[in-house]
């Protein structure tokens, strides 16, 4: 897809009908600076799995070792997200609920992750 020079590259994670974790999505050099939710959406904060090489995923935490957990609703662009958390993998998977607790979606659901280049832009 093609973007002229004011618009954010972008991916899309898809978590299954009956599901709460995504398959995996590239992001390789680049920082995730947003994600806008799918109208929809069944009740949930996101969580993440993170992978440097696409086979091996491991629950994303912060620094201060707390799962990183962004409250959302359907509908929502969530935006300012911290380059330190989401910056420094590969692959990712999105995740509905918590590590201890996920949710499954009642339908297919399509997060759009926004991304930008991880040497600027």
């Amino acid at each position: 897809m093609a973007y002229d020079q004011y618009s954010w590259p972008r991916a899309t994670a898809t978590i299954a009908s009956g599901a709460s974790l995504s398959a995996a999505v590239n992001v390789s050099r680049s920082n995730i600076i947003g994600i806008i939710m799918p109208t929809g959406w069944t009740a949930a904060a996101l969580t993440f799995q993170a992978s440097i090489d696409g086979d091996n995923f491991f629950d994303l935490y912060d620094q201060a070792g707390t799962e990183t957990n962004i409250p959302t609703a359907a509908s929502r662009f969530v935006g300012g997200l911290d380059a330190l958390n989401f910056g420094s993998f590969n692959y990712l998977k999105v995740r509905s609920g918590t590590t201890g607790t996920p949710v499954n979606q009642s339908a297919s659901r399509e997060l759009t992750l926004v991304l930008r280049n991880a040497g600027g832009c």
